[in-house]
């Protein structure tokens, strides 16, 4: 059976940080609610069906959303995890999660360990916490945190150990020392290790001195095939909307002029076109595991700075998720795929039920699933 994991991010409920950075009650919501469309047909603003502007600390919430994803085939959630030197930020919905074990679903963690900064809301580098990596004291510290949910029944294992995915292992400096010492830490505890993966492109296990650590690449999509030639550097990917030659010509006239950039620097990308490239990529090895995408627009953060897909249907999302599970198993030899997303409603990808399509996308799994079988 396919193991369809869903990337779950924890923004949904105010916190003491937020607050200080983007104003009093903020959330990923307020993003979500402010989000404008940039053309006639655009999809904007998202709106969660029956109004349902959930709040991530409230366990009936939680409770909702596994009972929802187990309902329409989703087999677990990775949480994002964010840990700077032992200072947390989001980690309540997980640990609430933790607590109740009442709320069933599988589920593994994914730090995403990069700098948080001011650049989704005003292009600014201005760096609002920084991701140091410490010392032995601060992995040990890190590594205790994880063992309470890799010792919950609820965990997802490959290889009889506890997944851990490392968003961008490529930025840590101090990689190969605190992986190893994780392993011997998690031995000590009674575990067979940490099966290690990595999802970030600019990581390549293959080439990369330290791919050895690594049980397993995800191929995270659509990271990896965005525009028309994923080979490219993300500022030399085209838009469809305009030549990438007019708009950089437009783009760097409204900066001489001192002008806001307009709609022109939006990106607009192919959801056909995106899937036939996810469909035809072919793994470099048995350590790579598949990945999918339901949807993608990241305007409401960015806004006319953000990109986006067109020509996105639950009927295309079922037909292309039904041919890379298929896809999966006959060329990656693997029972696992990891989608984006569960509840990313700020960058538009997200299974939960929505004003427009309803439960279309969830249909959409539970169908491509049975199908593929």
């Amino acid at each position: 059976m396919m193991k369809i994991i869903a990337y779950y991010l924890p923004q949904f409920h105010t916190f003491k940080e937020n607050d200080e950075w983007w104003g009093n009650g903020f959330t990923e919501w307020r993003s979500v609610k402010n989000a404008k469309p940039l053309y006639k047909q655009h999809n904007q603003p998202r709106v969660p069906l029956n109004d349902n502007y959930y709040d991530l600390t409230d366990k009936k919430a939680l409770k909702w959303q596994a009972d929802l994803a187990k309902k329409y085939g989703i087999y677990g959630f990775c949480y994002y995890h964010y840990w700077f030197d032992g200072h947390m930020l989001m980690e309540k919905p997980m640990e609430i999660m933790l607590e109740n074990k009442d709320i069933d679903l599988p589920f593994c963690i994914c730090w995403a360990n990069e700098n948080w900064t001011r650049a989704w809301a005003d292009s600014s580098k201005e760096v609002l916490i920084s991701q140091t990596y410490g010392d032995r004291d601060d992995w040990e510290k890190h590594f205790y945190y994880f063992l309470k949910f890799f010792k919950d029944n609820r965990y997802i294992y490959k290889d009889s150990k506890p997944v851990l995915v490392i968003y961008r292992p490529e930025i840590i400096p101090t990689l190969r020392d605190m992986l190893e010492y994780w392993n011997v830490l998690a031995k000590e505890n009674g575990l067979n290790g940490i099966c290690y993966m990595y999802q970030q492109c600019d990581f390549d296990h293959t080439k990369d001195s330290n791919g050895d650590l690594f049980d397993y690449e995800i191929e995270y999509q659509p990271g990896r095939v965005k525009g028309y030639n994923p080979n490219l550097p993300r500022k030399q990917q085209q838009s469809l909307s305009l030549p990438v030659v007019i708009r950089k010509s437009l783009n760097e006239l409204s900066l001489k002029l001192k002008l806001p950039l307009t709609s022109w620097s939006t990106v607009r990308y192919d959801y056909d076109e995106a899937w036939k490239r996810i469909l035809k990529m072919m793994p470099k090895d048995e350590k790579v595991i598949p990945g999918a995408f339901v949807d993608w627009d990241n305007t409401p953060r960015y806004k006319e700075k953000g990109s986006f897909y067109s020509g996105v249907t639950p009927q295309k999302f079922e037909y292309y998720l039904t041919k890379q599970i298929e896809h999966a198993k006959r060329d990656y030899h693997q029972n696992m795929l990891f989608i984006f997303a569960w509840n990313e409603w700020g960058e538009g990808g997200y299974l939960e039920p929505d004003k427009k399509w309803g439960y279309g996308m969830l249909e959409a799994v539970k169908k491509a699933l049975n199908n593929s079988k």
